[in-house]
């Protein structure tokens, strides 16, 4: 549906974020302002209607054609769980004498069957989704048989419609149990600081379509950050923005040279977004189809030289794979309410990874004004909906004045507040319990060297992390980074940060920090701790799952790290290969390396997926994580549906089982 200026009136949405029996929220993006109503109608039951009165609906004016929508529908009676609840998310311009239905302005929204888009409020976490590290651009030539990889929230969209599709040869409680009830996003939602020629120049053309303001650019020569693309273009080679001084030379190791690491990431930061109308264009560009109308890929005349005209060809021809399923992207976050938490590439790579970085980072204009338009961009578009009450209205006006002049004294004091902020991490009340945790703003900084790698959680941290879990009897526990992860790998990362090089192989492990290490494993000790502890976490690029139990305690709470990774990026599959078989033999049962880890004294049983090879543990494909538990918290089934329509079980193996 197009707006009077021939630009879709809806730019991204509906987006279900926090789903209660109490309140019902979306995100979403319009092209001019419009008012929001919905209505509710739960199986077997007398519709919804909504009142303004219990609706809190925050509009936020990012450009002359792009404005926010954060809307929170509360509940005057509690909505039913367990039951198909289907909905109409109607809208009204200035221009309308009446609302617009959600199947008029979204078309496509529906699954087969049904009449308008729907949800479930589960009484139960039966069954989740859980993904992270979503690549535009992963290139045919970083997969296996080098042909396009997928994208996991694609895969998660054919999975839905499969259900809703046998929904007639099933009774309702097995519907409702096969349903998700959320989908878990658990880091590197968007690549800030790996963008592709393609991308960044759909990105340009999006900012002018709707306008979006300009902002200066401290710390360089540009006159604005729109000169990035018209007097001035910087595709591949934003590096050169920096100055030729000692800090700037530092700068320019940790945002656009340290993005070379072919062991642990393949990211390549020349194109690193800056601007915060960049960073606000990346998130419409990777969640709707709409945005990509009339976009055009064409390569610009600037980018000339032969090695970027080549890799800008490659890069299109993923781009264009990509934006082809965005119409299933939009589907599936229209229906399961998603939970979202930042890893480093919504921000920058290696983000806050040493003391160090953080000062070379945060006392530099530039560095400080990208970082913090990150962060705005996540406020905005991701953390807000993950729990829209610890958001004050003095901190969302704020947001709002510095939207509405970026590059002004206020939009750097903004920043300043932002990096203060002390509440991205954040808890839903299902059954069991899901606790979201920050590890990239609570670091525990090493107080001997200031560039060895900080701890993920600090003390404070940590101990109310404690806090929030006692007698509670499960939880479902994001982190990003895997919290038991390759011994090999953590060994490896581990001496390079012995060499000095810690920013050289992403050496961000929870067992990198002494104290962020015995902190973490104490939590598991403590009496009243859960007996069920599930972790859901991403970041790697492969994944895998671990059974653990504690040695020396009659009743040891059973914990299982869950880790799919990536939705749409993979690992470098030979040498994946190779890690995972030297992983096998250099930390085998009998292996006296085991005594060196800080995971000594627990019993760690890796899952063999069903489709490996002899002594292979670690998956390496593109796609989502499907994740079902019992009323007591305890996994039933765990897979990675890959991208490519395989499903793939992770198989209980005891007789690798080992004590570490």
């Amino acid at each position: 549906m197009k707006s009077s200026t021939d630009t879709p009136l809806v730019l991204v949405g509906p987006v279900l974020r926090q789903l209660t029996s109490k309140a019902v929220t979306f995100w979403l993006a319009t092209s001019q302002p419009v008012s929001l109503s919905l209505r509710l109608f739960p199986e077997g039951e007398a519709p919804v209607n909504h009142s303004e009165a219990l609706t809190r609906h925050k509009v936020f004016k990012a450009g002359e054609l792009l404005y926010f929508h954060c809307v929170v529908f509360s509940q005057a009676k509690p909505l039913p769980h367990d039951v198909w609840i289907g909905y109409d998310l109607a809208l009204k311009t200035t221009s309308d004498s009446t609302p617009i239905s959600v199947v008029e302005w979204a078309s496509d929204i529906c699954y087969g069957g049904q009449s308008l888009p729907g949800f479930i409020i589960k009484s139960h976490l039966s069954t989740l989704l859980h993904g992270s590290c979503r690549k535009p651009h992963l290139l045919p030539a970083e997969s296996e048989d080098k042909k396009d990889s997928g994208d996991g929230l694609v895969r998660a969209d054919k999975h839905l419609a499969t259900i809703m599709g046998q929904k007639g040869s099933m009774n309702e409680h097995e519907f409702i149990e096969r349903w998700p009830a959320l989908l878990m996003m658990s880091g590197d939602q968007v690549y800030a600081d790996d963008v592709a020629g393609p991308m960044l120049v759909a990105i340009h053309q999006l900012i002018d379509r709707l306008k979006l303001p300009d902002e200066t650019l401290e710390g360089t020569d540009l006159s604005d950050s729109k000169a990035l693309w018209h007097e001035q273009p910087h595709y591949y080679k934003r590096d050169s923005l920096l100055p030729k001084t000692e800090q700037g030379g530092e700068l320019r190791k940790q945002f656009f040279g340290g993005a070379r690491k072919p062991v642990f990431t393949s990211s390549n930061a020349n194109n690193h977004l800056m601007s915060l109308s960049e960073m606000l264009a990346m998130y419409l560009l990777v969640w709707s189809p709409e945005c990509w109308v009339d976009i055009t890929l064409e390569r610009p005349s600037s980018i000339n030289e032969q090695l970027d005209i080549e890799r800008y060809a490659r890069e299109q021809t993923a781009i264009n794979s990509f934006k082809a399923d965005l119409i299933h992207v939009r589907r599936v976050m229209a229906h399961v309410p998603s939970a979202m938490i930042f890893d480093d590439h919504d921000v920058t790579d290696d983000w806050n990874l040493t003391a160090g970085w953080e000062k070379s980072a945060y006392e530099h204009p530039l560095s400080r004004r990208v970082i913090g338009n990150a962060l705005i961009a996540y406020l905005l578009c991701q953390g807000w909906g993950n729990a829209p009450d610890q958001f004050d209205d003095g901190l969302l006006a704020h947001l709002s004045t510095t939207l509405a002049a970026p590059g002004t004294k206020q939009h750097d004091e903004f920043i300043t507040q932002l990096l203060a902020f002390d509440h991205w991490h954040f808890h839903w009340d299902t059954d069991p319990v899901l606790l979201v945790l920050d590890t990239r703003t609570h670091r525990w900084r090493s107080e001997k060297n200031i560039d060895r790698p900080s701890g993920l959680m600090d003390w404070e941290s940590i101990t109310d992390l404690q806090y929030s879990l006692l007698d509670k009897k499960a939880v479902v526990m994001v982190s990003p980074a895997p919290v038991f992860g390759v011994k090999l790998i953590e060994s490896i990362q581990r001496m390079f940060t012995w060499a000095g090089y810690p920013l050289m192989v992403d050496a961000e492990n929870w067992m990198a920090h002494n104290g962020a290490a015995h902190g973490l494993m104490n939590l598991f000790r403590h009496p009243r701790t859960p007996q069920h502890f599930v972790i859901l976490s991403g970041d790697v690029h492969y994944s895998f799952v671990y059974d653990i139990e504690l040695r020396g305690r009659k009743n040891s709470p059973s914990i299982w790290q869950i880790t799919s990774s990536g939705l749409r990026n993979e690992f470098p599959p030979k040498l994946l290969d190779v890690f995972d078989r030297l992983n096998r033999w250099l930390y085998a049962p009998w292996s006296p390396l085991n005594w060196f880890t800080k995971r000594r004294g627990m019993r760690v049983s890796p899952r063999k997926p069903d489709n490996a090879k002899l002594g292979e543990r670690l998956l390496n494909a593109a796609g989502i994580g499907l994740v079902t538990l019992d009323k007591e918290g305890v996994p039933t089934r765990i897979a990675q549906l890959c991208a490519d329509g395989r499903e793939i079980d992770f198989e209980i193996d005891d007789k690798h089982a080992q004590w570490e």
